[in-house]
């Protein structure tokens, strides 16, 4: 199997359905010439010409906007937003426009748009560059949000993403860009609102989203020394949930942490601990961990950013709290 990164599976997922459909297209500031801001499209410009990797202006409403109109009229864009900050400028199209064309029009239209955006911290971004705000968009009925962790998924779970007929906001993370594994020459469609035990275990259930996800394994790596066993579960698609894996894992485990790089106010693991708890409440055994940044916007200092957003130092302390334990095995 070749190896890719996360930048290059996305890539492969895009240009693969641009190759087989004429109506799928991608939209974004600098993303022809330059390849985007993250270089997740070079190359797409000499290959599908201007009329399908198109520059646009510096208006996260008009792309997104004009992404909406073309989804209803048959198209199936690809919306660059070039960080997820930048959403907060989008959010009127996406929540009273594309969220709710579908419902008002009683299935007659359809909006079949993918929103692509990246954030997160790890590179000194600063404030108004690397938050993460997925939890926003899980709370608006007729979204549906992704979050992949790793090449495969990436490219699996953008392809089913670009054919479903619902407006789509597809989560990327900075620090991922980079990560590298096999993954098979052949494309395949990963269903949204599937999720993915990444690691098997009997002791605690970790659920975690994105950089969280493999911060996750390296705490479920180190706790073995504490002698306990650690599953990780990765929802993959934020909605739809998939709630049944999640209550299968905790009714397994009887523990349960939830690990996300967002602050925990309001966050998306507050919806995952709200879940676990009203469906699993007889098989916990401790109360339900939660893991996230602290409550501030991210510092521009490295190590003040390092101390703000959460690492597998956190996730081993949480682990360890729900069977009574601390880091230095007390």
């Amino acid at each position: 199997m070749p190896e890719l990164s996360y930048r290059e599976a996305v890539r492969d997922a895009l240009s693969r359905a641009m190759r087989a459909d004429e109506d799928v297209f991608v939209m974004g500031e600098d993303i022809a010439e330059m390849g985007g801001s993250m270089g997740v499209t070079q190359g797409m410009l000499a290959e599908f010409g201007a009329d399908r990797v198109r520059n646009t202006p510096i208006s996260e409403m008009g792309i997104v906007g004009a992404g909406i109109g073309a989804a209803m009229q048959g198209m199936r864009p690809v919306v660059e937003i070039m960080y997820e900050d930048f959403l907060t400028l989008s959010l009127e199209q996406i929540v009273n426009q594309a969220a709710k064309h579908r419902y008002m029009s009683g299935g007659q239209l359809k909006v079949p748009i993918t929103i692509r955006t990246q954030g997160g911290a790890g590179w000194s971004p600063g404030a108004q560059h690397a938050q993460q705000l997925e939890a926003w968009l899980v709370h608006v009925p007729g979204l549906k949000v992704v979050f992949a962790s790793t090449p495969a998924d990436v490219r699996g779970l953008l392809w089913s993403s670009i054919y479903d007929d619902n407006p789509v906001i597809f989560f990327e993370h900075r620090t991922l860009y980079g990560l590298k594994e096999e993954v098979p020459d052949e494309l395949e469609p990963i269903p949204l609102g599937q999720a993915r035990v990444h690691r098997e275990g009997t002791d605690v259930t970790v659920v975690a989203t994105g950089r969280l996800v493999h911060e996750s394994l390296a705490a479920a790596q180190e706790a073995e020394t504490h002698g306990l066993s650690v599953e990780v579960v990765d929802p993959r698609t934020l909605q739809p949930l998939d709630e049944r894996a999640l209550v299968e894992s905790v009714q397994k485990t009887n523990r349960c942490v939830v690990a996300h790089e967002a602050v925990t106010r309001m966050g998306f693991g507050a919806e995952v601990a709200a879940v676990v708890q009203y469906a699993a409440f007889d098989w916990l055994d401790a109360p339900i961990e939660r893991v996230g940044a602290r409550f501030t916007p991210i510092p521009f200092a490295p190590v003040m950013e390092e101390f703000v957003v959460p690492h597998a130092n956190d996730v081993l302390a949480a682990i360890l709290r729900t069977v009574g334990k601390d880091v230095d095995g007390g």
